[in-house]
């Protein structure tokens, strides 16, 4: 039986794990689930697992979620103390799937435990890549992609040498503004940018793929989880969302990992490795579907996507930076203070200060670098957005 831990269980990535180890009873013991301010869903899910720990990350939510799993016999816990010992207790395969730089410290922390880490968390290897695949290194441990896309490469890679490897690319949906006039996007509403017209997801990560501040952070993933040089990695607008990534080899052959936008598929090939289990997805009828298309990425339109190859060729503290002002720009839109377009000149200008102020590129990483790096980008960021300096950033 696999003892399992799940970070960030009441998000999307936390809620179809549920799903997928509910219908296999017997298959797993849930040793911890931790969840933020959903305190009925995260009781109702630990019930539903029968986990051992339920934890609330927000201190002052302890009493409702101790009420709430009154009588239950599952232990309760909240703050970072509570996610401190989600994370010490034992377990074989945890799933990073809390959003934002708040995952990466609870992701280290069950690396030095061993077992695997199921990494749905972008943030983690966009801010401390060889931060975490050298604490994997150290501990024994394991990392295993749960975005679909490095899901795919993975899987791709199956028995293949990777010095082999000459180009990796991965698709990207184009959000919910692909087909929109340029002039408009100045005028998008978060309500607007929240629809994705295929993936089910939550409000942050659907906004950031209308951006393609998503595919961005992909990028700098498929450079730190897999080695491939950053002129090696591609993207493609592909609307249909069916085909995930591909790789290409010397010999000039292309693999190409299909499947249907459903991240269950991702997170159970996680789950189950290095097994394939059934899975409750739908199956490709590719008659019906007739036909796929791709295009490529319009910079005018997707910005983020030259501000991560900026990021790749910097190194260093580049990728915390980037992803701190990128969160902080993304609450700047969701609350209505800055527009759709203004998120990447936001970043951009967060990062000309900091290259400038002091230095980003090929800075030596630890976690206390990486979180005080965090904090002076949010600074700088929002400075550039009280100061109502947006408009001037080009």
């Amino acid at each position: 039986m696999r003892r399992v831990t799940i970070f960030g269980a009441t998000g999307s990535i936390g809620q179809n794990t549920i799903d997928l180890i509910a219908r296999r009873p017997g298959a797993f013991r849930v040793i911890a689930l931790t969840g933020g301010r959903n305190i009925a869903l995260l009781a109702e899910q630990a019930r539903q697992v029968k986990a051992a720990l339920a934890v609330t990350c927000h201190a002052e939510f302890y009493a409702d979620l101790k009420a709430a799993l009154s009588g239950s016999g599952i232990a309760v816990a909240a703050g970072p103390a509570g996610m401190a010992e989600a994370a010490a207790r034992p377990a074989d395969w945890v799933m990073s799937a809390i959003v934002g730089a708040a995952g990466l410290q609870p992701g280290l922390s069950a690396l030095e435990h061993g077992g695997t880490l199921a990494l749905a968390n972008k943030e983690s290897l966009v801010t401390a890549g060889p931060l975490l695949i050298s604490a994997a290194s150290t501990h024994g441990a394991r990392i295993l992609p749960v975005d679909s896309e490095h899901s795919a490469i993975f899987q791709a890679l199956v028995g293949e040498d990777p010095a082999t490897v000459e180009r990796v690319v991965i698709t990207a949906s184009g959000g919910a503004f692909r087909d929109w006039p340029l002039e408009a996007l100045a005028k998008a509403t978060p309500q607007q940018a929240a629809v994705h017209p295929n993936w089910a997801m939550g409000q942050r990560i659907t906004i950031d793929s209308a951006s393609m501040f998503n595919k961005a952070m992909e990028l700098i993933e498929v450079r730190e989880f897999f080695g491939i040089a950053p002129d090696r990695i591609e993207v493609l607008v592909h609307p249909e969302s069916l085909v995930h990534a591909l790789v290409g080899f010397r010999d000039g052959a292309l693999m190409a990992h299909l499947g249907p936008p459903d991240m269950r598929h991702a997170i159970g090939y996680a789950l189950n490795w290095p097994e394939r289990a059934e899975l409750p997805v739908a199956r490709l009828d590719l008659a019906r579907i007739g036909r796929l298309n791709f295009s490529a990425p319009d910079p005018a339109r997707y910005p983020a996507l030259d501000l991560a190859r900026r990021v790749m060729r910097s190194g260093g503290l580049a990728g915390a930076a980037f992803n701190a002002a990128k969160e902080h720009a993304l609450d700047a839109f969701i609350a209505g203070r800055i527009g759709f377009r203004q998120m990447a000149r936001v970043v951009e200008h967060t990062l000309d200060i900091l290259s400038d102020e002091s230095g980003l590129a090929d800075a030596a990483i630890d976690l206390d670098k990486i979180l005080a790096m965090d904090r002076l980008a949010r600074i700088r960021a929002g400075e550039a957005i009280e100061k109502q300096k947006v408009n001037d950033l080009r």
